[in-house]
């Protein structure tokens, strides 16, 4: 990216938050601090009353207006991308919100923009696999979002699974999350004074309450991190062959799937797990074309299922 189009971006980025850390935008454009420093003043001399805080970052001045944003034609298709995903994997609530900001984004597109949209509309989709529940029929997430904003208590109806029980919960939610074909809620649960974990289409009902709660609580993405540690989740790597890859797409991520590389002809895969038991069951699938690097318990426990298993089925068998 040259400096023009940087100094620009970084405009945008400005107007998209009241603050801006000079460190976020260094990482998000891969540059110096004082890269950072030199484009900030290029803004200001060029007119942009922006205000530096030591140690909190910059603002444009309230009350400042800039120009309408206008969109690139990789930009708007990235939109058109994302609605697809939307309309697929959300509620109708959530879906309805998107699609009146698409309207507004349609609306200040260029007649050319316009018209890509309209023709590549047709030719993107986002299908659901065979074993991927439907989207739940309420329209709790934008109701959770709102809670979450104003630092309102959820009062809601709950079925557990586990104890197949309906129960009435008072909770201070922090965040939400998309795994496994389900919407999770990350709440604290008054009746139970600890963190838990409400998958949102088990949630029957749920209302906003008119009392805001002070408690501070850990952001999402802390949680997540402190539960993994918790859990004690174990690295696994394997080899692959390049032949039976392809084959692991749609499962690998239900075996905590980190990342991968490859080595030589083979691929390398990374893994965290809370269930070696799991692992070794899902690894003998395919596992006369892959080779396991580490840990050794892996190894051992795969082995004493190889071994069960001739056992069972081939010592009865007489020559």
């Amino acid at each position: 990216m040259n400096r023009i189009d940087r100094i620009s971006a970084i405009l945008i980025q400005l107007q998209s938050r009241r603050v801006v850390k000079a460190a976020d935008i260094a990482g998000r454009f891969n540059i110096s601090l004082r890269t950072v420093y030199r484009d900030i003043k290029t803004l200001e001399e060029a007119g942009i009353p922006l205000i530096g805080e030591a140690g909190v970052g910059y603002s444009i001045m309230d009350g400042y207006r800039l120009p309408p944003v206008m969109f690139t034609k990789e930009e708007a298709t990235a939109f058109l991308t994302a609605e697809k995903f939307v309309e697929k994997l959300t509620d109708a609530s959530t879906m309805a919100q998107y699609k009146s900001a698409m309207y507004k984004v349609r609306a200040i597109l260029k007649t050319t923009e316009k018209d890509l949209l309209e023709g590549m509309d047709d030719r993107i989709a986002v299908l659901k696999t065979v074993n991927q529940p439907a989207m739940p029929a309420n329209d709790h997430i934008q109701t959770v979002l709102y809670s979450i904003a104003q630092k309102k208590v959820l009062a809601l109806n709950y079925f557990a699974r586990h104890s197949q029980e309906h129960t009435k919960r008072y909770v201070e939610p922090i965040g939400i999350f998309y795994l496994a074909n389900y919407w999770h809620l990350i709440a604290y649960c008054r009746l139970r004074k600890d963190y838990r974990d409400f998958r949102i289409d088990r949630i029957k009902n749920l209302t906003v309450t008119d009392e805001c709660y002070s408690n501070e609580h850990p952001d999402l993405k802390a949680y997540i991190a402190q539960t993994a540690k918790e859990k004690e989740l174990e690295a696994v790597v394997i080899i692959v062959e390049k032949c039976i890859h392809g084959f692991l797409e749609n499962q690998k991520y239900y075996s905590g799937f980190i990342s991968e590389k490859e080595v030589d002809d083979t691929i390398e895969m990374t893994f965290l797990t809370n269930s070696l038991e799991g692992f070794a069951r899902w690894y003998m699938m395919f596992g006369e074309q892959a080779e396991i690097i580490t840990p050794d318990s892996l190894k051992d426990r795969v082995r004493q299922l190889a071994e069960k298993l001739l056992q069972r089925n081939f010592n009865a068998v007489t020559y």
